[in-house]
């Protein structure tokens, strides 16, 4: 049996701490009552060893993930039994970490642990989405189709981030390099030209400001590269430690959706995450509360999350959904306006996921725009930069030419 850390209350209103074996959390909280306890909060106590290990083995990828949704799904459907099920995907996966993950969900479910419990030990792996869904299939006996949905949803999240990671390849590639060739040129040819061709005419003065300025920078590299590189690292090191602080992320987001150009493709992207996983989730049961503080944290940015978190609370007083996220400035109107026609039709699942699909093509082109006018500027960048280091280079050599 599991084991279940607890914090509760006794009659006189002390608090106390502690642990209790039981093949479930609602049999965890009866025990508890049966000791005149006062249950505060009962979780799954933390596991040594066993499948929690698994999670710091190999990672589980969407993909396989979906998989096995989508595989549980067929053989639920088709009768066989749910334990029976999990010792076959089981015996199939490939990944020993999602092996071992599958094996301590499948000895909780034998010891008459519910599935979204037993799940719920690994929520690195499947997400509170996932677990979400599966609870309510649970509640409402449609296990199998929350599944199906379940695999379906994260094979097109995964289709879309393989599509931004993908139209982004170039030119990050293009921009590495380019700054390579720039720093070869600048410590390996630049040096050889100022000993050999320019030390005369750098004697007399006569050298332009455009080769000047490249010895320089050279000069610069080659001395200082050590500190240059110290610099890069403690940057990049002082940006990751600023931005994993509250007033960093929020900084950083805030600047995601200003930027121009890149700020309404990003929000675009964000709205249409929350908006699929809103859809699916109250789709299959789960109430549009508990729906929003989960979808929140789909969006992937902190601005939107705390406005939809706001939204939340205008809902729990009885308000509509679209009234305060218009009014948050962060979602665009023609959404708010089909958000609110789904509210008043009562099919407001349905309107968000096709939210989501309008947004994800209109964003999926407009990406593509983006990416094909942004390799002509960089290419045009990039020659550019190297121009500037060949004309540096030739004309004190052709000045010296028409000089004789």
């Amino acid at each position: 049996m599991p084991d279940f850390a607890y914090i509760a209350r006794e009659l006189t209103g002390q608090q106390v701490t502690g642990t209790v074996s039981a093949s479930s959390q609602q049999d965890a909280l009866a025990m508890l009552s049966s000791r005149q306890l006062f249950p505060v909060k009962v979780d799954l106590a933390a596991q040594p060893g066993g499948a929690r290990q698994s999670l710091f083995g190999r990672r589980v990828g969407a993909r396989q993930l979906a998989v096995f949704y989508s595989q549980l799904a067929d053989l639920l459907k088709s009768g066989v039994p749910l334990l029976r099920s999990l010792e076959l995907l089981e015996e199939q996966t490939s990944n020993v970490a999602f092996q071992q993950v599958l094996q301590d969900v499948r000895e909780q479910v034998a010891n008459g642990t519910r599935l979204a419990e037993a799940m719920s030990r690994h929520r690195k792996v499947f997400g509170e989405l996932v677990l979400s869904m599966v609870r309510a299939g649970e509640e409402g006996g449609f296990v199998e189709e929350v599944l199906k949905r379940t695999a379906a949803f994260t094979d097109h999240q995964e289709d879309l981030k393989g599509k931004v990671v993908g139209a982004m390849v170039y030119p990050i590639f293009l921009m590495s390099f380019g700054s390579i060739v720039v720093a070869i040129l600048l410590v390996k040819f630049v040096p050889k030209f100022e000993k050999t061709v320019f030390a005369n005419l750098a004697q007399k003065g006569e050298l332009p400001w455009a080769t000047t300025t490249l010895l320089a920078m050279s000069n610069f590299a080659q001395r200082y590269w050590i500190l240059i590189a110290l610099a890069i690292v403690a940057a990049v090191y002082g940006i990751r430690r600023w931005l994993a602080t509250e007033e960093g992320r929020w900084r950083a987001d805030q600047f995601r959706l200003r930027a121009y150009g890149l700020g309404r493709i990003v929000r675009s992207l964000a709205v249409a995450r929350f908006c699929r996983v809103l859809g699916t989730l109250l789709h299959n049961g789960v109430p549009i509360l508990q729906s929003l503080r989960i979808a929140k944290d789909a969006t992937g940015n902190v601005v939107l999350s705390r406005a939809i978190a706001e939204a939340a609370d205008n809902i729990s007083e009885g308000k509509s959904l679209a009234k305060p996220l218009g009014q948050s400035g962060h979602f665009p109107r023609d959404i708010v306006e089909m958000i609110s026609v789904g509210e008043e039709a009562n099919n407001l699942e349905q309107v968000l996921v096709d939210i989501a699909d309008n947004l994800e093509r209109r964003t999926s082109r407009e990406l593509e725009l983006s990416v094909r006018l942004l390799e002509p500027l960089m290419l045009v960048a990039m020659a550019g930069v190297v121009l500037f280091v060949v004309m540096a280079l030739l004309l004190p050599i052709l000045q010296s030419s028409s000089a004789v």
